[in-house]
Formats: structure tokens, C-alpha cells, sequence
């Protein structure tokens, strides 16, 4: 059973991860936890974006907050976000990885130790390798694998690299992650 959905995104991010939150019904009661590459940008228009409709509860992540179901949280600007034990989150500015702080694979790997097998991973469109690493562990930890088709992505890069590091259990066009992560949550 599903216990989590952890979500990476870099280049053409704003738009796929708006489109999969958009499409995901509203009585979905599992935290979705996203990082997006947005180095020290700030996300809270686009955020509030997101809130808008009330469907779900969007919000950036603050250090040592407590997973709730039913949440979507964003890591903060320039911020590793981390999964700790006590399903709490805890916040790093330690170097950058692949590029990136905020790191999509430093997310799915400390994702993979606490949620172990009722872990779901999902990475999206962007232009370099975050992510696929992380992928790789989610598998390696039992847990369930999506990586976005490279072929209909804005950015294949990334997503093809998940393909290669490791073996997802599905490659689906964009339109189709937001029906899967619903199937897969209700077990």
C-alpha cells in the first residue's frame, strides 16, 4: 500500500507538476512531496496558484514539520528537503547535488529509508540526471517507480536517465501519472 508520493521535477516542472496536482481527485489522503528546481526562487505565486482551487492543501515545507496525509508540500528555494524517521521533515543547506538545491535525489533517498516499500517515485520532465539515482534506491527499498515517457516530455533528459539507472515499474505519458498515482493509492 502507498504510504507516500514523492515527486521530481526540473526543466518544464511548473507546468508538468501543475497539470498531475490538477488531475489528482480530491479525496486523495496520502502526502505528496515534491521538489522542483527552482534554486533560489521563490514559489509562493505559484503556490497559491495551486491553492486556489481547494481541492488540496498546498504548501512549502518547514523545518521539522510533521507529514500529514492529504498534503502536498514543496521543498523551500535553495533547500535539500529531507524525510527523517519520525515522518517529519528537516531542512539542509549542504552543497548542491547534480546541480541542484534544491535535490530531487537526496528527497527519494531519505524518502526510501522511512517510507521503505509504501513508497511511490515519480520523476518528471528536466535536463539533467537528479533524480534517477534516487530512483534506483526507491526501487532497491521496495518501492514503486513512475518516470514520465522521455518521448512526450518537455525535457527528456532527466526522465531518460531514470530510465537507465534504473527499471520503473512505469513509463506513462504525463497526461496519465495523475490516474495512476490514484490507482495505486487506493492499493
Amino acid at each position: 500500500m502507498i504510504k507516500a508520493v514523492v515527486i521530481g521535477a526540473s526543466y518544464g516542472g511548473l507546468e508538468a507538476i501543475k497539470l498531475v496536482l490538477n488531475e489528482l481527485p480530491a479525496n486523495i489522503k496520502i502526502p505528496v512531496i515534491i521538489v522542483l528546481h527552482i534554486g533560489n526562487n521563490n514559489i509562493n505565486t505559484f503556490l497559491a496558484i495551486l491553492n486556489k482551487d481547494g481541492k488540496h492543501l498546498v504548501k512549502e515545507v518547514e523545518e521539522n514539520e510533521e507529514i500529514k496525509a492529504g498534503t502536498i508540500y514543496f521543498a523551500p528555494p535553495n533547500y535539500h528537503l529531507q524525510v527523517e524517521n519520525e515522518f517529519a521533515f528537516s531542512l539542509s543547506t549542504a552543497e548542491k547535488v547534480n546541480f541542484s538545491r534544491p535535490s530531487i535525489d537526496v528527497l527519494f533517498e531519505t524518502a526510501a529509508w522511512t517510507f521503505k516499500n509504501g513508497l511511490l517515485g515519480i520523476l518528471l520532465t528536466g535536463s539533467n540526471s537528479d533524480g534517477a539515482e534516487g530512483l534506483k534506491t526507491i526501487k532497491e527499498f521496495g518501492g514503486t517507480t513512475i518516470v514520465e515517457n522521455p518521448e512526450t516530455a518537455f525535457a527528456k533528459i532527466m526522465p531518460q536517465s531514470g530510465i537507465t539507472k534504473s527499471t520503473p515499474d512505469f513509463i506513462l505519458d504525463l497526461k496519465n501519472i495523475p490516474k495512476k498515482i490514484a490507482e495505486l493509492a487506493k492499493g
